[in-house]
């Protein structure tokens, strides 16, 4: 398959909002974690503070995976700009799968992340989907 330089030009905007959205996730994760109360430890506490990890663990990942996909989309650019088609659609289409992964790992954290208010509201007795009186 011949692809042209703005393809995976097309791809820019996409990749720098997606790597926008994670460094916020993960500010805003730093700013609770630093927030976090350590005087309290109890159960709840402890599975808090193992869903913040897993969650920092996966924001970092996804990151990698955005920055990954974002370095080879300019490699393949610059391979499509050399005249080295196959090279750069095949370097396109590892940009294409990191992508995926990417989001993937996004997806996962979302999840981590509701259930980590839902641990939050069982704490303080209102479940998720009910609402209080």
């Amino acid at each position: 398959m011949n692809i042209t330089l703005t393809t995976p030009a097309m791809l820019f905007p996409a990749i720098s909002l997606l790597l926008l959205a994670y460094t916020n996730r993960f500010l805003t994760l730093a700013s609770v974690i630093r927030n976090f109360d350590l005087s309290h430890q109890t159960d709840n506490a402890q599975a808090q503070i193992a869903n913040l990890r897993s969650r920092i663990l996966l924001i970092k990942r996804m990151q990698e995976a955005g920055a990954g996909s974002f370095f080879l989309c300019v490699l393949s650019m610059l391979a499509v700009y050399a005249d080295y088609q196959a090279i750069g659609s095949s370097i396109f289409a590892f940009s294409l799968v990191l992508l995926l992964y990417s989001l993937w790992l996004s997806v996962r954290e979302i999840r981590i992340s509701v259930e980590a208010l839902d641990m939050h509201l069982s704490y303080v007795n209102i479940p998720i989907g009910k609402k209080s009186k």
